[in-house]
């Protein structure tokens, strides 16, 4: 069993750590706020770091999970960051989702110091960490990708090379494109149910039956008719990813039309203290419009 770190325990990557030392691992962890460190540790075993670096130290495998770019480019690149401190031949795995160009920048920043750095971006949510039911898709070289594999099948269903450096985070953008769209076509058809006096619960249970069916109707459907948002995946969070996917389309000339329009749907939500929401909540928009005619 590999020695490994990991760094950074909020709702992902606290059940991924957990996974690690549940299937055997020497697992050395680090957080921000010590006092996750410390009750992650009572429940699981392994050490507790003061810093990125102390984490690292001796790792074969170090993986992170944290919020944004400036976040990772801390705990990785920073004067305490994992990188400074990591073997030569040992395997920097981020699970973060963050731009394809902070990729670049920690791939590069191993390379010269003979660390291989796999951006591999994780779908699935919090109850897919738990689990340990991810969706794993991962940019970088191939070898490293075969000697991290295994590791990241333990918190996994499923763990795919997509190419090459930052080909994890623009996997990961287009799941986001396509999450952004599939949630604002459903709240769509859901309130248009509702007005045109259908019983909802039974059309979904037919249309989930067809063309129509996805992860967001199957899992997101009854609890957006329910107006249940307090649980998943926060606007906050999508905000960011999307802002992540759009500054790429920029780069890259793609039209975005669709999702620029969510994102600012998104961006009221925000504005009307609806952050910490799931990111089905943007029904909520067009229960509000129609309650106001």
């Amino acid at each position: 069993m590999a020695s490994v770190a990991f760094l950074g325990l909020g709702v992902m990557g606290s059940p991924m750590a957990g996974w690690l030392a549940k299937k055997g691992h020497t697992v050395t962890v680090y957080n921000r706020t010590r006092a996750k460190s410390d009750k992650w540790r009572e429940q699981h075993g392994g050490a507790v770091a003061a810093t990125p670096a102390d984490a690292a130290r001796g790792a074969e495998i170090v993986l992170s999970c944290v919020g944004d770019d400036p976040d990772l480019r801390a705990i990785a690149l920073g004067p305490e960051g994992a990188l400074a401190a990591m073997k030569r031949g040992a395997i920097y795995v981020d699970h973060t989702t963050a731009s394809a160009g902070v990729a670049r920048e920690i791939e590069a920043a191993g390379k010269a110091r003979g660390v291989a750095c796999l951006d591999a971006p994780v779908s699935g949510g919090q109850a897919g960490a738990e689990n340990g039911k991810l969706t794993v898709m991962v940019g970088g070289d191939a070898d490293a990708y075969a000697r991290a594999e295994p590791v990241l099948a333990h918190y996994a269903r499923a763990v795919t090379l997509m190419g090459g450096v930052g080909s994890g985070q623009l996997t990961k953008m287009v799941n986001q494109i396509c999450i952004a769209g599939l949630l604002q076509g459903l709240a769509e058809g859901i309130t248009f149910g509702e007005r045109a006096g259908l019983d909802m619960e039974q059309v979904i249970a037919v249309i989930s039956k067809g063309a129509a069916q996805s992860w967001q109707m199957d899992n997101r459907a009854a609890t957006m008719m329910a107006d249940k948002f307090d649980f998943g995946f926060a606007v906050d969070w999508m905000r960011k990813d999307l802002g992540i996917c759009l500054d790429e389309a920029r780069r890259n000339g793609a039209q975005l039309p669709v999702t620029a329009l969510v994102d600012q749907f998104y961006a009221r939500v925000q504005a009307e203290g609806g952050g910490r929401r799931d990111t089905s909540s943007l029904i909520r928009l067009l229960r509000t419009e129609r309650d106001a005619k």
